[in-house]
């Protein structure tokens, strides 16, 4: 545990060199902690697990073979135009996340650099009057130059731990082929990738040589690390031994120096190796009695494993490892955790430790604290498997096993000690940290009283105050004027002369009583016990000492469990089943545990870098997160209960009828029911209880407010539920007769409607809004989903670290794809709604606002349908749908255009027929001779485009009424559910519009600057509200394409006889062979056309009526009595 020592010269803000090596070690830290916090934020698709990522990105994915065959890499990307935006897609999206973990990884290089600069300056004499001697002389210098080398260790193994070599690579190269930094000229990425190249370390089998070769690729100088590991050997570099009086506690004293010396010691392997005599004086005064230690935030080492290839090592750890030692070492600390329990218990008895107790027994009371916390690290690091090492080293499993055996470990009896451990060491430095305040106040009140007394009974004795039976007495009166200005000359920060003479005073006043027969006056002799007393008073209060909470924070510190703390998860959440206000308890122990942030924050703090918020913020956070987990417990199993009370509610409780006859009542009563209903209720509020008899609690830097603990405790178990229900609720089978669409809809509809219930029932009993949080929750998920799924559709992707609907604290649950087209449930519905819907087996019947099946004429869906799916998913899932159909409609409206562009639109072919067509039908005012002729002619010229042309726009159209009916079910939910809501958007568009229309009519008036975000915001309240019209909406951009309306003119033409039209229905297709759904072909072409300047279109409605008259004109008996349009 390093101990923020008094700071000497060597760190005054003047000396250079002191500041130098703080800075470099503040960066150290804060660079750890980098480099732990972005293990969470690797993309996953630099692991190529599954088969899908390696078939699309192995091609642009590389390790460090890239740096042989870059050239022919680049090449096969270069001459492949798919490979070429696939791999620009991959730079816009990940370039920024590459970019963080590339300064993480050139941050070490920098590191180990900036300590080799340093260690010659100081060589070098750039430091006046400073040389690695005398800095290593120095308390303060000595402990940075050794913390120097072992943070550089630590940044090693932690990188090696947890972003594995083959990801590193491959991060590197892709940072390498995107950034500028390959033809920067002072860019040090070659170095930074010679350093941190794949180690071949895995869990599996060690590689050779490891960690060794790893350490050599950045040479340290060799004196220095020589001279480092000879003070960590040697002396007591932080000064700990002070606090562990006891000899058998030396190992757990110099436990943090033994971590220093155990990552030293790589950089120089030949000791290891060879130095047998070294090595036995390191076992001798570090390990004799323990093996697996904690090397840095709770990242724990089994001494077997990672020594077993150095010769040396491995035989001097023999002895300690010999089984007799093994046993002897487990039966002490499990015979110690016996004699504990009792003991703490005892203490935290109401009564035991009190003020007068503990400042009688201050050194037993340390005592016991010193020895709970040197039994729990011992049992709790050996009974633990080891966060690093090994998975196939037997020895190290038999080791443990022994331990386990012999040590009769019971992990309750540890979490139990540890429990009463962390409270009775909070209470004790509440109760310390309390007196000091008041040391000073209650050191002259005691003073004052005992004057007090003294100055009465010398004017008692004087005879100026007459008391019963007390003769005057001049000699007595002057004695006690003496005594009480004796006492009052005493000083409280002259501790130790201060305390002999009150011991001699105390001596004085007891002879007095005996020499002068004074104790046969019982008002004289209670006088002299008072002041006795208060003198005894001054005593205990001057041995208040800021050395004990010094001792106990030292021996207090939970840093080796930041990792382990986790085996005992199960023990706190069972005990807090069985008993909520357990948690009260556990409050004490998240703060023994948030002691550890003192570690890597100390040198930051000294150095004063803007490093310190970032870094307190990771590790609390991190803390804040194990207190979540533990405490999740209750919201978990209040959702287990709540299940109960609505299936109850909903399925087996009767609803009272408003009329009940008297012979029913007893049918209506269910007492049973009722009373198990009320009995969950009760249980339900005794967990919310227990949560919130947790005070506010300062973890870290960020302060945890129960009732939001117990809230996003509650939002975290809903997501998770919704969040299943949702993915499990809306799998269909594509191959299903009848489809599943309705009846699963229902079913989470029901589903819904039970959250919905229990949430409304049980708000009261929790204290939380529940309605408001299931909202919150179900619209969080949904559009977390949708912007999931249309990322399918974006070239810039949204991560799921960069969504502003993920969160850390109450994370949406990601489910692995079911089906290869879509990414979540949204896409599955929404693409079961186009299957269900398909024009090739559907028709649309705008008078019955239905579709019906082309062969069998049932109905397939209707208006009620989207009903439903608000009920189910509600106003959030429909908004949501009708953005992935819009992101859909894009997609196929541009794979049209550059369809067309790229191979229509560019056929020399097709330009002369086009050309051809257009001459012919010029001016578009005149008729055409036989129209029937002349239009089959030119349209089965393209007897093979037009279908895939129809699919396109029948997929347009089909979305788009599907758009249209899902705008039309918000519109009217909104009307009824929020009216002025509704009314208010209504005014407030239909005011804007008129305001950006005077603006084109006269440039002069106001109109919304781009930095204004009143036009988007307003645009997306009109899209939930469902005040817009899909088929006015222009969804691409795209230029004028020279004959495209008499392409689009050419295509209806061509369809135009498939169709005929239907009184009452509209227009159908003649043979279902030859499906055409007239309503989604005509809002299809339409939809194409608006995508357009407006001239396209009123070109295309020429092109039309001119085809129209031209028939009328070729069989006028057919028409008669119809007017001909006009032009």
């Amino acid at each position: 545990m390093i101990t923020d020592v008094k700071m000497t010269d060597f760190l005054a803000e003047n000396n250079s060199c002191g500041q130098n090596l703080l800075r470099l070690m503040s960066r150290g830290n804060a660079i750890i902690a980098e480099l732990l916090r972005l293990k969470a934020y690797i993309p996953p698709v630099f692991r190529l697990d599954t088969k899908q990522d390696q078939q699309k990105y192995g091609e642009i994915i590389s390790d460090f073979i890239y740096f042989k065959t870059s050239d022919a890499f680049d090449h096969k990307i270069d001459n492949n135009s798919q490979l070429q935006d696939l791999d620009e897609e991959f730079r816009e999206n990940y370039l920024e996340i590459l970019t963080r973990f590339y300064l993480a990884f050139e941050s070490i290089h920098k590191y180990v650099s900036d300590l080799n600069r340093f260690l010659n300056d100081l060589e070098e004499g750039l430091f006046i009057q400073q040389s690695l001697e005398s800095v290593l002389l120095t308390e303060d210098g000595k402990q940075l130059l050794c913390e120097a080398l072992y943070l550089y260790g630590v940044m090693l193994l932690v990188v090696d731990l947890n972003i594995d070599g083959i990801i590193r690579e491959r991060i590197l190269v892709s940072y390498y082929r995107y950034s500028a930094q390959r033809s920067s000229t002072d860019s040090n990425i070659d170095d930074v990738c010679k350093l941190l190249r794949s180690t071949g370390f895995t869990t599996a089998k060690r590689v050779p040589n490891y960690p060794d070769e790893y350490f050599r690729r950045m040479p340290v100088n060799v004196v220095y690390v020589d001279m480092v590991i000879g003070r960590l050997r040697s002396d007591d570099v932080y000064n700990q031994i002070s606090a562990y009086p006891f000899p058998e506690h030396r190992s757990t004293a110099l436990a943090t120096q033994a971590a220093m010396l155990f990552v030293c010691m790589f950089f120089m392997p030949s000791v290891l190796h060879n130095q047998t005599a070294v090595l036995r004086e390191i076992v001798d005064k570090y390990f004799p009695d323990n093996w697996v230690l904690s090397i840095y935030m709770g990242i724990t080492v089994n001494l077997l494993e990672w020594w077993d290839p150095y010769k040396a090592a491995r035989t001097a750890l023999a002895n300690s490892l010999e089984p007799s030692n093994v046993h002897a070492q487990a039966q002490r600390h499990a015979d110690k955790l016996q004699k504990l329990i009792p003991q703490t218990q005892q203490l935290m008895k109401e009564g035991a430790l009190v003020e007068e107790n503990v400042l009688d027994h201050v050194n037993k009371v340390i005592n016991i604290a010193r020895e709970c916390n040197v039994t729990l690290r011992w049992l709790m690091l050996h009974t633990s498997t080891p966060v690093t090492g090994w998975d196939g080293n037997k020895r190290c499993k038999q080791l443990r096993e022994q331990v386990i055996a012999d040590a009769k470990y019971s992990p309750q009896q540890v979490f139990e000690l540890l429990l009463n451990t962390g409270q009775f060491e909070l209470k004790l430095k509440e109760m310390f940290k309390q007196l000091l305040a008041e040391k000073e106040n209650k050191w002259e009140k005691f003073k004052k009283e005992g004057v007090e007394r003294l100055t009465e009974l010398a004017d008692v004795f004087s005879g100026t105050k007459p008391l019963t039976r007390v003769e005057k007495n001049d000699n007595l009166k002057t004695w006690f004027n003496e005594i009480a200005r004796q006492i009052d000359s005493l000083r409280l920060n002259e501790t130790s002369a201060a305390g002999r003479k009150i011991v001699q005073l105390i001596q004085a006043l007891e002879e007095v009583q005996e020499f002068h027969q004074l104790e046969s006056n019982l008002q004289v002799r209670q006088f002299l016990a008072d002041t006795c007393s208060f003198l005894h008073q001054m005593i205990r209060t001057s041995n208040i000492k800021e050395e004990v909470l010094i001792t106990l924070h030292i021996v207090g510190d939970l840093s080796y469990a930041w990792e382990i703390i986790d085996l005992y998860t199960t023990y706190m959440q069972e005990g807090i089943k069985k008993d909520p206000s357990l948690v009260i308890k556990l409050r004490a122990t998240f703060l023994k545990l948030a002691s550890a942030l003192e570690i890597p924050l100390l040198r930051i703090n000294q150095a004063k870098s803007q490093d310190l918020v970032s870094v307190s913020q990771y590790y609390s956070g991190e803390l804040v997160a194990y207190v979540r987990k533990v405490i999740h417990i209750i919201p978990e199993t209040m959702f287990g209960q709540l299940a109960r009370i609505v299936h109850l509610q909903t399925s087996v409780i009767k609803e009272l009828p408003t009329r009940l006859e008297k012979e029913k009542l007893k049918e209506y009563a269910q007492l049973d029911h009722r009373i198990e209903v009320a009995k969950l209720t009760h249980s339900i509020s005794v967990f919310t209880e227990g949560i919130l008899m947790m005070k506010t609690t300062l973890v870290g830097i960020i302060r945890i407010d129960p009732k939001q603990l117990l809230e996003d405790g509650i939002r975290k178990e809903l997501v998770k539920h919704i969040a299943l229900a949702l993915h499990n609720g809306l799998i269909f089978n594509p191959k299903a007769k009848t489809s599943e669409l309705v009846p699963k809809l229902e079913a989470l509809e029901r589903i819904m409607d039970g959250h919905r219930r229990s949430f409304s029932y049980v708000q009261d009993y929790v204290s939380v809004c529940g309605l408001k949080i299931l909202q919150e929750e179900v619209s969080r998920i949904i559009s977390y989903n949708v912007e999931q799924e249309c990322n399918s559709f974006l070239r810039h992707k949204v991560q799921d670290w960069q969504s502003i609907h993920q969160s850390r604290t109450v994370p949406i649950p990601i489910f692995s794809p079911v089906d290869s087209a879509s990414v979540n449930f949204i896409g599955r519905l929404a693409r079961e709604i186009i299957r269900i819907t398909d024009p090739k087996m559907t028709v649309y019947v705008e008078n019955m606002t239905a579709w019906y099946d082309l062969r069998t004429h049932t109905e397939i869906l209707n208006m009620k349908f989207f009903s439903k799916i608000k009920r189910a998913i509600g106003t959030a899932g429909l908004t949501g749908l009708d953005r992935l159909f819009s992101f859909m409609i894009v997609t196929e409206l541009q794979l049209f255009l550059n369809t067309l562009q790229k191979g229509l639109l560019k056929d020399q072919a097709w330009l002369d027929m086009f050309e051809s067509v257009s001459s012919k039908l010029a001016p578009n005012t005149s008729l055409v001779s036989n129209p029937a002729k002349f239009y089959t002619q030119h349209t089965s010229r393209a007897q093979k485009v037009w279908p895939q042309m129809l699919d396109w726009v029948h997929k347009v159209g089909q979305m788009q009424i599907l758009k249209k009916h899902i705008a039309y079910e918000l519109n009217t939910s909104c009307k009824f559910d929020s009216k002025h809501l509704a009314a208010a958007l209504q005014a407030m568009n239909d005011g804007l519009l008129a305001e950006i229309e005077r603006h084109y009519k006269d440039p002069t008036m106001p109109y919304p600057r781009e930095e204004n975000p009143l036009l988007y915001e307003l645009s997306t309240y009109l899209d939930w509200a469902g005040i817009s019209d899909p088929f006015s909406k222009i969804y691409v951009t795209a230029q004028n394409l020279q004959h495209i309306s008499l392409l689009m003119f050419l295509l209806a033409v061509s369809q135009i006889s498939k169709l005929q039209h239907v009184k009452n229905i509209g227009l159908v297709c003649k043979k279902p062979q030859e499906p055409v759904d007239g309503v989604s072909f005509t809002v299809g072409i339409q939809t194409f056309l608006r995508q357009f300047h407006p001239e396209v279109r009123n070109q295309f409605l020429v092109y039309f009526s001119q085809y129209i008259n031209s028939l009328i004109a070729a069989c006028p008996s057919l028409y008669e009595d119809q007017p001909a349009p006009t032009v």
